[in-house]
């Protein structure tokens, strides 16, 4: 993108994990039957008064704590008004000149490094209703469950260059809110989504160009794609000569493309103004105080703990951690066997037997293992009861049945041969059977050795104790 350099800030809207809505005792539970989680608030009915929910401002301020925001001791929520079929009131109460966190920052590995991306402010907004549109039938419905629904938007500066920095961010943010078990981070069904803000503006410029906003992105991939396109969209615009004008745009994930959905709108195509209906936001300094005591270690800084408990690069460290169920998990194991050796098992066994059966890597209770038989398989293959290959072929089974390791191996007879003249008599019926290979090998080719390994490993279904297997072989093929 020879001349010009990408601008992207993104729009991160965070569904809170309240059991009831913003504003009213409806609940917020998903996959209802349509407009049964409704009343007279959340459908915008006239003479309703709203009610602030005091865990929504409670979940709000973990966040913005979080994000190193300031968070307001005062806050005040605004009427946005614009039209939605899916909006009852033709408003939504947002919060505008008051919000509840503002100057906040995530650091990220950027391009080049370390990079600080700035927050510019967190408010609080109730969610609008969900409208279907029945192709087939020439019609469109409404349902209001999700209207009213207790969100937080979190606002970046327009500090990321590139789709990959966008996603690292966003990824780091997903990991603060379900640490904070302040949001299910659920994409798919809408509980963690976002706008990206993209632009493009000559190098070295200061001066930021006409951008577009991609709305209601609901997945990692989906992001980078979407700001993929939308760089190269506005780019060959650019290269052509033509003019770009500030738009809001969806993003179509079949087609991989953007298209215009209406012009962008200003703060002041809002009309904002406080709601009169809704006292102003007060939290006490002690409340404040007592929330700041509640965050728990947050991914980056448990990462750099588990980067020293294990040695492990800082890659690895970051996938450990990408959600608290798996660290939890893993940190459990680490308590009782060899810390380096329980993440070995995690980051290869452990996540691909979830990924081949259908398992989320992110809830342990999913899971028949528990921490304590993770930790008594790396006990086993310590001792050498097992081999690690016979660890590894078993590990999908005891995921799944939550088997004590050494039960296990034991009623399937897997517990490894460590007996050498048993082992001996094995080596040499493999020597005598592959006389050209044993002459070879003397001869200098001492590659062979993996092949008499192999061998032996066969003949003993696995069993055999490697370390042993080779000092015997060694030993038989130098002739001592």
């Amino acid at each position: 993108m020879a001349g010009y350099e990408s601008v992207i800030g993104l729009e991160v809207h965070v569904q809170l994990a309240t059991s009831s809505k913003l504003f009213c005792s409806c609940p917020t539970s998903f996959g209802q039957k349509p407009n049964a989680n409704v009343c007279e608030v959340c459908s915008g009915m006239p003479g309703a008064l709203p009610l602030p929910n005091f865990q929504a401002v409670h979940f709000a301020a973990l966040v913005g704590m979080a994000t190193n925001c300031s968070v307001r001791s005062r806050s005040v929520f605004a009427r946005k008004n614009y039209f939605y079929p899916d909006l009852p009131a033709g408003y939504q109460i947002s919060q505008f000149e008051l919000p509840l966190c503002e100057h906040g920052y995530l650091d990220i590995m950027g391009d080049k490094g370390k990079k600080r991306i700035g927050i510019t402010r967190i408010h609080m907004e109730n969610d609008a209703g969900k409208s279907i549109h029945a192709q087939h039938e020439n019609l469109s419905y409404v349902d209001l469950n999700r209207a009213g629904t207790p969100l937080v938007e979190v606002v970046s500066e327009p500090d990321m260059r590139s789709p990959a920095e966008a996603v690292a961010y966003l990824k780091t943010l997903y990991g603060i809110v379900t640490y904070l078990e302040v949001c299910d981070g659920n994409m798919e069904e809408g509980s963690f989504r976002c706008d990206a803000n993209v632009s493009l503006r000559p190098v070295g410029s200061e001066t930021l160009g006409v951008r577009a906003e991609i709305k209601n992105l609901n997945s990692f991939r989906n992001v980078q794609r979407a700001i993929e396109y939308e760089i190269g969209r506005q780019q060959d615009m650019l290269d052509d000569g033509k003019r770009l004008v500030q738009e809001t745009r969806l993003y179509d994930a079949v087609k991989n493309s953007t298209a215009p959905m209406r012009s962008k709108e200003e703060a002041h195509d809002y009309r904002y103004f406080p709601d009169p209906d809704i006292l102003p936001v007060e939290i006490l300094t002690e409340d404040l105080e007592k929330w700041r005591k509640e965050l728990p270690e947050l991914p980056q800084e448990r990462a750099r703990r588990f980067r020293e408990m294990t040695g492990l690069p800082e890659a690895e460290a970051e996938v450990l951690v990408q959600s608290r169920g798996l660290a939890d998990f893993f940190e459990a194991a680490a308590q009782k066997a060899d810390p380096r050796k329980v993440a070995n098992f995690v980051l290869g066994p452990l996540l691909r037997e979830c990924h081949a059966r259908g398992l989320a890597a992110s809830d342990p209770t999913q899971w028949g293992m528990k921490p304590a038989g993770l930790a008594e398989l790396v006990h086993l293959v310590d001792k050498g009861l097992i081999s690690a290959k016979i660890a590894n072929d078993i590990f999908g089974e005891l995921l799944l049945s939550g088997d004590m390791p050494e039960t296990y191996v034991t009623a399937k007879g897997l517990v490894q041969i460590s007996d050498s003249a048993a082992l001996a008599a094995t080596v040499d019926d493999i020597l005598a059977a592959n006389p050209a290979e044993v002459e070879a090998y003397r001869g200098g080719k001492t590659k062979l050795m993996s092949f008499f390994v192999g061998q032996v490993m066969r003949a003993t279904k696995g069993k055999a104790n490697p370390a042993l297997v080779n000092e015997l072989l060694e030993s038989k093929l130098s002739g001592s």
